[in-house]
Formats: structure tokens, sequence, C-alpha cells
């Protein structure tokens, strides 16, 4: 289905983006990645330089954003660009707000003022977040959980989320959308998050450092069973098989607190595991998120195939060569 189609993937040198970026080439399509910039440590450059345009673009400049969709004559986009550190965004919260909502309101303006032209958009697929939900009590989320982001980051993912179904339902644009939980495995650098953070500890002989109590509860998954569920969804998407505005969970069926993770990575890491330093500084945290991807499972045929044992045995390899890399 993406054979022979341009496609723009927004976000494309993080963590997820080198990974669809990968996947949308051997499906055939013609790869348009667009970042603020590509650091050199992303997976990114390890993709082939012909099959893959970089071009960099800032999504809240909607004139930057519009030039790059019209004159590289782009068909369908997975918008992934985002501000995507809790912490960051308690800092910086109109940073993220103009990122995540203003960036995906462009995105989706530029689609709507394509539409109904020669250069429309067959499909555009929005990355949202299991953070979207925000706090609730029944548990796993559904896709018609209530989306209630209280906290600065999880309030800019209600809202990108929120907009993009607007934006599908009132101007009847292609819009699929995309509520994954905690992503792992090669290529993550964001040393703050638990998984990277806990091997380069381990690597280095160091204690892991965990800022909560331990006994918050998340859904991890693993990052290619994320990067084939965009690809499956954007397929379903152009093929007219997904509801305008459909939004769809993306689960590992994984849920575990950060002690329980923290002693998987252990383990995956090899060695003598260390008793674990709980700072218990972290704030403004829900307890417990985790979700049911049953509907993408009915609907699409998606299931995960790397199970949690399994992907933390394949990322410890990139830490373990990437730690070895780092180490002067």
């Amino acid at each position: 289905m993406f054979d022979g189609i341009k496609v723009l993937v927004t976000g494309c040198s993080g963590f997820l983006g080198p990974w669809l970026c990968e996947r949308l080439v051997v499906a055939g399509a013609q790869v348009l990645g667009a970042d603020l910039h590509f650091d050199l440590d992303s997976r990114i450059h390890d993709i082939d330089p012909e099959k893959l345009e970089p071009v960099f673009v800032d999504v809240e400049n909607i004139e930057e954003l519009a030039a790059a969709i019209e004159q590289s004559d782009v068909q369908f986009v997975f918008h992934l660009a985002a501000q995507s550190l809790v912490g960051e965004a308690r800092k910086k919260p109109l940073e993220t707000i103009a990122t995540n909502v203003m960036g995906t309101a462009n995105v989706l303006e530029v689609a709507r003022q394509l539409h109904g032209t020669a250069k429309a958009l067959r499909g555009v697929v929005v990355a949202s977040s299991d953070k979207a939900y925000g706090a609730h009590d029944d548990l796993p989320y559904l896709e018609s959980t209530p989306l209630q982001g209280r906290y600065p980051y999880d309030a800019s993912k209600s809202c990108a989320d929120l907009i993009a179904q607007s934006y599908a339902a009132t101007y009847d644009l292609p819009i699929a959308i995309v509520r994954c939980g905690n992503l792992y495995g090669a290529g993550d650098l964001n040393w703050s998050r638990i998984v990277p953070g806990t091997f380069k500890h381990c690597f280095a002989g160091e204690r892991p450092v965990i800022r909560s109590d331990g006994t918050l509860v998340r859904d991890y998954l693993y990052v290619e069973d994320a990067a084939e569920a965009f690809i499956i969804i954007g397929r379903a998407l152009m093929a007219g098989e997904v509801e305008r505005g459909e939004a769809f969970n993306v689960s590992g069926g994984e849920h575990l607190s950060v002690l329980e993770i923290v002693r998987k990575v252990q383990d995956a890491a090899g060695g003598e595991a260390a008793e674990p330093v709980i700072k218990d500084t972290a704030k403004f945290e829900i307890q417990k998120q985790y979700l049911s991807s049953q509907h993408l499972t009915n609907r699409l045929g998606w299931k995960p195939l790397v199970d949690l044992p399994r992907g933390l045995a394949l990322a410890s390899d990139w830490y373990r060569q990437r730690c070895k890399d780092l180490t002067p």
C-alpha cells in the first residue's frame, strides 16, 4: 500500500521515527524525514541516505511545514514530532504546548488546506499517548475512556488528540490517532527514562536511580511492535478501513511497577544486580497507567510480537555497545 507513496515522517530522528522510517523504506515508500535537528547519535543515520530524504522542518512554523509538504508532493504524513519528556514539559509548559498542540494543529491545518485539491493528503496518522487519558480508576484504558490529562505533558497530548478528532469530524479528513504505552528498545538515548537510564547505570557498574518511590505502574511496548502498528494503521487508513478520527491503543500487554521494570532490565543486562537508589522525588505522576489494545487487534489484526524478556534482551545488546562507546 505504501509502494511508491511519498511519506513525510515528522520527528523522524527521535526514538520511534527511525524504526518507522525503516519499515516505510522496506514497504517501498519514498520517505521524507522531517525534524528540527538530526543528532549524530540518532538511528536515523543507519538508514540508506539514498532511501530517505532529510528535511529540516519546524512543525511550529506552518509556512515551513506547508512548503515541505506541497513542494515534495507528500501524499501521507506520520506525525511523531513532539516534546516527549514529562519532566521537561513540567519545566517548560509553554514550549511543550507550542510543539505538541500547535505543531499538531499545523500539520492538520495543512491537510485541511490541501483537502479537495490535486495535492490532497491520503492520510495523517497522529501519535498521541496513553498520557492523554490522564488518571482513571478503571483500567486498562479503552479508546472510549475520556481524555483528561491534567499535568503539562498529559494535557498537551489530550489537547492534540482532541484537535485531531475535531479536524477529522469537521473537515472529513482521513486522520487516525495512535496512543502507545511506554516505548523501549534500541535507539532511546533519553537517559532520564527508566529503561535507558537503568541500562546505562548497569553497564557503568552503578546503582540504578529511581526518581519515584518505585510503585508507579506503566505499560511497556517494544518499539518495533509500535512501528509495525503505525504501518498497519496507516495502510488501513489509506484503504478506507479506518473511520475518520478513529483512535487505536497500542500496548505490549506488559504493565509493571518501576521497581519491577528496573529488576527486569538488570536481569537483561546480566551481572550482579545492585540495589536501586530510590529518591522518591517525582511529583505530579499518575499512579497507574496501562492500555488495552484489543480494539486494534479486533479491527486490524495487530498483536505484539516481542515480549518483555525478548525485547529487553535485544535492547541490552544495543545499550551494552552504546555505553561502551560512551566510555572515554
